[in-house]
């Protein structure tokens, strides 16, 4: 049976600029849009103009001090901003550009509503190639990325979803995915990247495998240059495979950045555009809820290609080498086919002695997951996008509260101390209710850390935060806990 497939597309995410000489160019996703659209593809999935991600919605990972920052800055004022600029990263790999939160509200949108929809069961498959900008950290932006619409959208997801499994196959390794989920079993990150030679972001060593709760649920496989379509298969496939039967994922985030392709502008790997797309075809080979999204891509018009490419897959339908005619024709000269010849003359660096070292360290390490992680059953909160945030919670947040609160005020002093340390002990807590917190996670960590004593000792914690979750990033993981 065909998956139900839903694709966001906002049609004007395309016309953002970055600044004369960037690297990033929004416009890839209008050349990948039309692409799919003259294919006729858009025939076989639900189209939807996605929901625009608020403040709120961007607050639950990030600071409320930087998502106002973006909200605020531009480039008429911000002389006025110049210690904000550097406390959040932002300048010349980040810079400021007219419409940026906008920007980062229809992408960060558009995700959000793909999980929702996985959540609801209203498609097996949602597909944002605006999406994937997995560099973004809780209090700054990095590599291009200002809001990581992926850490929002798997917060959204583990409402639902026991386990969540994400896979990164773009060239820069996934640090601001792999920061935000470092210290639970929750989520499992799987990275693949180039790494080695000072290469961005410089993490991602195979040894970062995670820490407390989340030990052995972060996995990096690193490469060198010049890797091809045999090599990476030989390593992809039965990596995902092993990490798919250990980890029983109960829903897949793929980060599909086209910077891996041979020819990238800022790339060092020999992937053609079929055998980066056998990479979307394997996983989703496992039938498992999918959510499918872009990331990095700098040479526009192989990036547009390979997305395209992989929403036929996606929606198991053949299309021809032959481009269809559209107003962006003129882009994919002078071949005008859909797999023109990406390779490059980077030697392949990847010894099979490399590969098979990669390969038996990665499952030792699998080994050490004895089983997939249990989580106690808790009632379905309300659907984020189902109200807005107003300044007090509503009366169904207030009760949602009050019961949490309850319960951990009638339980054992032991017990009670433990449930208020596990908010701590790992890096992302599930939110009830959008409760918005009232003293910041390093205060809540620094008090929760000491053994709680009594009920009203846990009652007067829960009181003062008030938070499901409490978000920890991992600098402030070591600093405290």
């Amino acid at each position: 049976m065909t998956n139900r497939t839903s694709y966001f597309y906002d049609p004007d995410v395309g016309n953002f600029h970055y600044g004369a000489g960037h690297p990033m160019k929004p416009h890839r996703l209008s050349l990948t849009h039309s692409l799919v659209l003259h294919y006729g593809l858009y025939k076989k999935m639900m189209v939807f103009k996605p929901y625009k991600a608020s403040q709120h919605d961007m607050c639950r990972f990030h600071s409320e001090d930087y998502i106002d920052f973006l909200q605020k800055v531009s480039p008429n004022n911000m002389q006025g901003f110049t210690k904000s600029l550097n406390t959040f990263n932002v300048g010349d790999d980040c810079p400021v550009f007219p419409g940026l939160f906008e920007f980062c509200s229809r992408y960060t949108g558009a995700s959000l509503q793909g999980a929702t929809q996985l959540n609801h069961k209203i498609c097996d498959i949602a597909i944002n190639w605006a999406g994937g900008l997995h560099h973004a950290k809780k209090f700054e932006a990095s590599g291009f990325c200002y809001v990581n619409d992926i850490v929002i959208s798997i917060l959204e997801l583990l409402k639902y979803h026991p386990r969540v499994l994400y896979i990164d196959i773009d060239i820069h390794h996934g640090d601001g995915v792999q920061e935000a989920f470092y210290l639970t079993d929750r989520v499992m990150t799987v990275s693949f990247h180039k790494y080695g030679n000072y290469f961005f972001p410089g993490t991602g060593d195979m040894y970062e495998v995670g820490a407390e709760s989340g030990r052995y649920y972060c996995l990096n496989v690193p490469l060198r240059d010049g890797i091809d379509d045999q090599s990476y298969r030989q390593l992809f496939q039965p990596v995902i495979k092993q990490v798919v039967d250990y980890y029983q994922p109960t829903c897949i985030v793929l980060q599909c950045g086209a910077d891996s392709l041979g020819c990238d502008r800022l790339g060092c790997f020999n992937l053609s555009i079929r055998g980066h797309g056998e990479c979307v075809e394997f996983v989703k080979s496992f039938k498992i809820p999918l959510l499918v999204l872009g990331g990095g891509g700098y040479t526009v018009r192989n990036v547009a290609r390979c997305w395209t490419f992989e929403t036929s897959l996606l929606l198991e339908e053949s299309i021809s080498d032959e481009l269809p005619y559209s107003e962006y024709f003129e882009y994919f000269a002078p071949d005008f086919t859909l797999h023109p010849d990406v390779s490059t003359r980077i030697e392949n660096q990847n010894s099979r002695q490399y590969l098979e070292q990669i390969r038996q360290t990665v499952f030792e390490n699998l080994k050490m997951l004895n089983h997939a992680p249990s989580v106690q059953i808790h009632d379905v909160p309300s659907d984020i996008l189902s109200y807005e945030r107003n300044d007090e919670p509503d009366p169904d947040e207030r009760g949602a509260e009050e019961n949490y609160t309850r319960w951990v005020c009638s339980c054992s002093s032991e017990t009670a101390g433990a449930f208020i340390r596990s908010f701590v002990n790992i890096s992302i807590f599930m939110t009830s209710a959008g409760l918005k917190p009232r003293m910041s996670s390093t205060t809540v960590t620094k008090t929760t850390t000491k053994k709680a004593t009594s009920r009203s000792e846990a009652r007067s914690i829960l009181d003062r935060a008030e938070i499901w979750p409490v978000q920890l990033s991992l600098r402030h993981g070591k600093k405290f806990l």
